[in-house]
């Protein structure tokens, strides 16, 4: 378990911020630029001192203001990834990885060099500089330097956020692989849900220097405090899944949810994988009496919950499919036409299934050690 209970004060901002989060996983600080995030983070590792407050992973005190407890952060066994790589710009790829090798000193060691450089498919990088590689390897680099320091928890401040976006979908499939195979705790840093929904395991929603919720990403989804906070058409459940059937020839893969089954167009999945997908709240369209004749070929047999109000026009219901909970956007009129009332029977029909993650079969199986 990871906790944390920081204050911190400055004249125009106060940060008060407590959550307690499992291991191992991607705990996500999510939030608006300004919310606080960098200012936790960088008391994790000992870089800024709390005013009060604690900091534990594993049951080891990092920070503890009222026993006067204060680990060193060269100490405290954390690797730190910012969003500029950082590079040691007279060094190459290998030199500057084997720089995070002498970090760890007598630390015990769980990754080898030659797994980095694997995981990380940074083989033919190996003997170029810094100012020859694109923005997204000299991430990866950084990613492998932090990783080969062994550290106890990885620190992740927003790595992304210098990127564009094709330089992002190359840094993140790699991202997922380092959290499904590794055992190493990680804090990771955004303002931007997509990458949250790809990659974290746990929530922290920040706001104003405030904890306003955390949780897994699947209760995380309905929370009304993340639907402040994100942009209308991102609202929606996240679902996790298993891989039922496998269609190789049509590229899609059947996922049991619930007490129904899913059609995901998802290639290179075996059965029994896991999957995460988002069913976004503008693409559920609710029946009350079971369709034919549609191409739409989802349909998930489910109990309404709750109706809120979304906007001026439409409202939000959330509907039981056999545990998970789906989330649909309707109109007012909408929801009058169809009486529907908490209690009622209804077929979620899902417009498109959006696949989010989609690497965590390996996630929860035990690390690989050198």
């Amino acid at each position: 378990m990871f906790r944390v209970s920081l204050v911190k004060r400055r004249k125009e901002f106060t940060l008060a911020a407590s959550f307690a989060a499992p291991t191992p996983g991607v705990i996500a600080l999510f939030g608006r630029s300004g919310s606080g995030k960098t200012t936790v983070v960088d008391m994790i590792a000992g870089l800024l001192a709390p005013d009060e407050g604690e900091v534990q992973l594993g049951g080891t005190a990092l920070t503890d203001t009222r026993r006067g407890i204060a680990v060193p952060p060269e100490r405290r066994r954390i690797g730190y990834v910012f969003q500029d790589a950082r590079l040691f710009p007279h060094l190459t790829v290998k030199g500057n990885l084997h720089y995070g090798e002498r970090r760890a000193a007598a630390s015990p060691r769980y990754i080898r060099f030659e797994e980095v450089v694997e995981l990380l498919g940074l083989g033919a990088l190996l003997h170029r500089r810094p100012h020859e590689l694109s923005g997204g390897e000299r991430q990866r680099v950084a990613l492998g330097r932090a990783l080969l320091a062994q550290p106890q928890l990885l620190l992740l401040d927003e790595p992304l956020a210098s990127l564009d976006v094709a330089r992002r979908e190359e840094v993140l499939p790699y991202l997922e692989t380092l959290r499904d195979w590794l055992s190493v705790p990680m804090v990771y840093v955004s303002h931007q849900f997509e990458e949250v929904l790809r990659l974290a395991t746990y929530i922290v929603l920040l706001e104003g220097g405030q904890v306003l919720a955390a949780g897994s990403v699947s209760e995380m989804s309905l929370r009304p405090e993340l639907r402040r906070v994100v942009a209308p058409d991102l609202v929606g459940a996240v679902l996790d899944g298993l891989v039922s059937a496998v269609d190789a020839a049509g590229g899609t893969v059947e996922l049991a949810v619930g007490s129904g089954k899913l059609q995901v167009s998802l290639r290179d999945v075996p059965v029994g994988a896991r999957v995460r997908v988002q069913l976004l709240a503008r693409d559920i369209i609710l029946a009350t009496q079971p369709i034919q004749g549609l191409s739409v070929r989802n349909a998930l047999l489910g109990t309404v919950t709750e109706i809120t109000p979304d906007d001026l026009a439409s409202v939000l219901v959330k509907v039981d499919v056999g545990g998970p909970v789906v989330l649909a956007r309707i109109t007012e009129s909408a929801r009058q036409a169809l009486r529907l009332q908490p209690g009622d029977a209804v077929w979620a029909l899902a417009k498109a299934v959006s696949t989010r993650g989609h690497a965590f079969r390996l996630f929860g199986a035990p690390a690989r050690r050198a």
